[in-house]
């Protein structure tokens, strides 16, 4: 696929939007709770997990079986780290969890399994549920999604606890932030420290689509279209920027 030097440019900037990023430009922080959604990119697993097992800050692990799952199997048999873990018929959640323990010796009673949700919507509002069954909302919870979700699974939780009149200070870490570059003649995509991420197809695809759900119009996530989301007010230039995208010919992709 080629790019032209001004596409990449808009790319990243989309992308740099879209991998909300709180933790990693502060000090300091103690959360009380790491939520780790379903996802297939290996590099923020590893990232995240491996955060818990070195601060023993207890994990929710939240994912059945949806879009993501086929894929996070794929990862995880070809990663060498986790290619031992057995992944037949089992969620995201699940999956999660065998790396968690078996790799990161995080012990059972730190897990929490959320396996039913299958969508980002769902993550919000099942993890929620699971924590007010329990009587146990903790005051700050480290979000952990893949990074080009990452802004939409905030605005999800954000959303979804606010219905249930739930205080909570979420803090966004997609353990790193994805950009595309050039290399000789070939387009990388860098950040992650590990293989394990998206096609570029693929990258190409969700970027565009993510910031289309999140727009507030008849066909984003926002009150004025199907109300998964609250309103979230989109910088210009990333409007811009996927408005460009998405008018160019060079960068057409089917929009996941």
């Amino acid at each position: 696929m080629y790019l032209s030097d001004e596409a990449i440019r808009d790319l990243n900037t989309l992308a740099g939007w879209l991998a909300l990023d709180d933790f990693s430009i502060r000090e300091n922080l103690n959360p009380d709770l790491l939520i780790l959604a379903g996802h297939a990119i290996m590099p923020t697993i590893i990232g995240a997990l491996d955060f818990a097992a070195q601060t023993g800050v207890p994990v929710l692990l939240s994912g059945g079986i949806g879009h993501s799952t086929m894929l996070l199997q794929q990862a995880v048999k070809q990663d060498p780290l986790t290619a031992a873990i057995e992944t037949e018929g089992l969620g995201e959640a699940d999956i999660l969890a065998e790396i968690a323990h078996q790799v990161f010796a995080i012990p059972w009673e730190k897990i929490e399994i959320e396996n039913r949700s299958t969508n980002c919507g769902q993550n919000a509002d099942f993890s929620r549920d699971r924590l007010l069954a329990q009587s146990s909302i903790p005051a700050t919870i480290l979000l952990v999604q893949d990074p080009l979700m990452q802004r939409r699974t905030f605005e999800s939780f954000e959303y979804s606890w606010r219905q249930k009149m739930i205080t909570c200070r979420f803090i966004n870490w997609p353990v790193f932030v994805p950009h595309v570059v050039k290399v000789d003649d070939s387009l990388v995509i860098t950040g992650g420290q590990r293989a394990g991420i998206w096609t570029l197809e693929r990258y190409i695809a969700m970027i565009l689509g993510e910031v289309k759900r999140l727009r507030d119009d008849a066909t984003g996530y926002g009150p004025a279209g199907a109300g998964f989301i609250g309103h979230v007010d989109i910088p210009d230039a990333v409007e811009n920027a996927w408005r460009w995208l998405i008018e160019n010919e060079g960068v057409q992709v089917s929009i996941r």
